[in-house]
């Protein structure tokens, strides 16, 4: 048999297998668990509960905006963020919120690809030479849960977008507490020099997005955007799967 026979020969029997795990194991909603026709693919009702936010809000913190006059919103135009551009598939809510808190604690996994297929057409134009950098996590928290979440969404994206992941560029040198039920200040003073930029990380110039699963205050990815900054970087954008998002913004 020629080379060219095997190939067909080893993709024929690939695609059979292929047919077969779908045929014994069909693609499931990452919501509910409700068979779909395509991998990673949410089925109706869960799709029509979320509330996607694409490319609408406020162009550089990505807050939902309302009876829209300019493109920013009046707290960026006030005090612009360290974050030049931040983007989010989704708001927080019940099946956005399930898909974050099972990947994280109940360690599945493959949720991971299900979030990065739908953060992958926010990821603006990026220059040849910028990284995807997940926030990190502390060492100790790796231990117990295995995984950084942010960084297996990552490298999914990474992969599609041919854009290099450099999980390593940034640490998180203090272990903080959950940042759950804390006010914005109490956030501030909690990550305020837990991360520092690895000794020989090259930076310097180049376009960081930061990748996380959930954005609530911000307070955690502003502390690892001033890092960023003061270590060379030219810009540090954010994207992430869920936010939450309280009230639109009004801007008149």
């Amino acid at each position: 048999m020629t080379g060219v026979g095997v190939m067909w020969g080893v993709a024929h029997v690939r695609r059979g297998g292929l047919w077969l795990l779908d045929l014994v194991l069909p693609p499931r909603c990452p919501g509910c668990g409700a068979i779909v026709g395509t991998l990673n693919s949410f089925c109706p009702p869960c799709w029509t509960s979320l509330d996607f936010l694409g490319h609408s809000g406020c162009e550089s913190c990505g807050i939902p905006l309302e009876a829209i006059d300019h493109g920013t919103c009046a707290g960026c135009l006030a005090r612009p963020p360290r974050i030049a551009r931040t983007r989010a598939a989704v708001a927080y809510g019940d099946i956005a919120g399930s898909l974050a808190i099972r990947l994280k604690y109940g360690r599945k996994i493959a949720l991971a690809k299900a979030m990065a297929r739908y953060m992958l057409p926010l990821v603006g134009e990026l220059p040849a030479d910028a990284l995807l950098v997940p926030v990190p996590l502390h060492r100790r928290r790796i231990a117990v849960r295995g995984f950084n979440q942010s960084l297996l969404i990552a490298r999914e994206i990474g992969r599609k977008r041919g854009v290099r992941v450099a999980p390593r560029i940034i640490r998180r040198i203090r272990p903080t507490p959950p940042l759950r039920g804390m006010s914005f200040t109490e956030r501030q003073k909690t990550v305020a020099g837990a991360f520092a930029l690895a000794a020989k990380a090259d930076i310097a110039g180049r376009t960081i997005v930061l990748v996380d699963d959930v954005l609530t205050t911000g307070s955690t990815a502003e502390a690892c955007a001033q890092t960023l900054l003061r270590g060379g970087a030219a810009r540090v954008e954010l994207l992430c799967w869920s936010r939450v998002v309280r009230n639109p913004i009004f801007v008149r």
